[in-house]
């Protein structure tokens, strides 16, 4: 991944795979490779789009979730890595329809 940009696609199975059994706002950031600005907007979309869960217990540190819904969209997202033409040279794309 040297001198790569990461597609929204990746970043977010990236948050979803940190996320499988609970993790902070700072472990998400850190094993995402994230500032804080970009961790906080795919947090809160993937918690908008009802992907992730916020565990908020007391005035404990936010704990973040994937959800089902999250689990099937990293399993989604890692069958279609693997279809070939789908995937190629580390980046998603949509193929040219002819």
């Amino acid at each position: 991944r040297v001198n790569r940009r990461r597609s929204d696609i990746e970043i977010m199975a990236d948050v979803l795979r940190v996320g499988k059994n609970g993790a902070g706002k700072t472990r998400i950031m850190y094993h995402t490779d994230m500032s804080y600005s970009q961790t906080q907007k795919y947090l809160w979309f993937l918690i908008d789009q009802g992907f992730l869960y916020q565990n908020a217990a007391g005035k404990s540190r936010a704990v973040y979730y994937a959800t089902d819904r999250g689990n099937e969209l990293l399993e989604s997202i890692d069958h279609l890595v693997e279809i070939p033409g789908l995937y190629d040279e580390d980046r998603y794309y949509v193929p040219a329809v002819s």
